[in-house]
């Protein structure tokens, strides 16, 4: 009986399974689509341009770290002077109480005298009263010297702070570019080597058509002598040359790399940095910019080009790309328009 009742239980089970079985089998399966080629292109030119858009924090970072180098040299060099007033204002101090003992006059203080630490013996309080009671002029040196001193190393000591936070903030956008790139890289081996291979032709095919552009507009361009006009026509001369980051020059550049030496070229210095050369010149309108104005783009600044007129700019836009003349838009891609200066 209870054989018959385990065999039974045994067949249950197994219609069950295959019951289980044949409905999963009668589900349709859903596949899941692969990446099309141009979707991977435009997720592949939305990374690079973020990559550009971290190497313009990196180089706002650079200036501020170039910055605080060259004022803490100067401090230092500052505290090399102010610690020789001192020394020698300590050293009269030691001869002043070397002599006062010789004749008598410092009696208990003949351990602080000979003592290695000069502000040891100056602490002592009985010591103190003698020297500031008889030699006020060179105890008031002194103090003076020591005081600057203590200030001296207080302010490298910040400045010290800031210089290390800074160049931990240009590491870490500098890795933020270079993970942007590579996972560009990475998207593009995703696909099949014949789609590769057919992106990067169409990639090139692109390149050249607006190549051709680019030198058709900056042939067409004459300009004056102004300083925005000079810096157009360097600017233009550079078109067709790749993009590298923090590169100015002679035939690699990035964005502000290339307007900080077009300027340069018209007699005015720029720093490598779009958000730092917003600050410069006269603030002009969306709708008044005339050619040699810089124009810039993106919340926080992370972009600018040179307006040539006839609603065209040049610049270096992005890893990938080369300079170029193309629309000058009131949003550069994701990037709105943050103002144009006049130089």
């Amino acid at each position: 009986m209870l054989e018959r009742l385990g065999t039974r239980r045994v067949r249950i089970w197994v219609i069950q399974v295959m019951a289980v079985a044949l409905a999963i089998s009668l589900v349709p399966s859903v596949s899941v689509a692969a990446p099309s080629v141009a979707s991977v292109q435009r997720e592949v030119d939305r990374l690079r341009t973020l990559a550009a858009e971290k190497y313009e924090s990196a180089n706002e970072a650079n200036i501020r770290i170039r910055a605080l180098e060259k004022e803490m040299q100067i401090l230092q060099g500052r505290e090399v002077v102010l610690r020789k007033d001192l020394d020698a204002a300590s050293s009269v101090i030691e001869k002043i109480a070397r002599e006062n003992y010789m004749s008598g006059g410092l009696g208990q203080s003949l351990g602080l005298v000979f003592s290695a630490d000069p502000s040891q013996y100056l602490a002592d309080a009985s010591t103190l009263n003698f020297v500031s009671t008889n030699y006020a002029r060179q105890l008031r040196q002194y103090s003076t010297s020591k005081q600057r001193v203590d200030a001296s190393q207080s302010v490298v000591s910040d400045k010290t702070t800031l210089l290390i936070r800074e160049r931990a903030i240009l590491n870490k956008e500098i890795a933020k570019a270079k993970s942007s790139l590579a996972s560009a890289e990475k998207l593009l081996n995703t696909l099949k080597k014949e789609d590769r291979e057919r992106l990067a032709r169409e990639e090139s095919e692109r390149e050249g058509r607006i190549f051709d552009a680019s030198k058709k507009y900056a042939s067409s361009f004459v300009g004056d002598n102004t300083r925005g006009s000079k810096a157009l026509k360097y600017a233009l001369a550079q078109i067709g040359d790749i993009y590298v980051w923090a590169a100015a020059g002679p035939t690699k550049w990035d964005c502000s790399g290339l307007t900080m030496r077009a300027f340069q070229n018209a007699g005015v210095s720029l720093p490598h940095s779009s958000r730092a050369q917003i600050r410069y010149g006269k603030n002009i309108s969306f709708n008044s910019v005339k050619p040699g104005d810089l124009v810039f783009f993106g919340k926080p600044i992370s972009h600018v080009a040179i307006y040539m007129g006839g609603g065209k700019m040049v610049h270096a836009p992005r890893p990938g790309k080369r300079v170029e003349v193309t629309e000058f838009p009131r949003s550069f891609g994701r990037k709105p328009f943050a103002g144009a200066k006049r130089i």
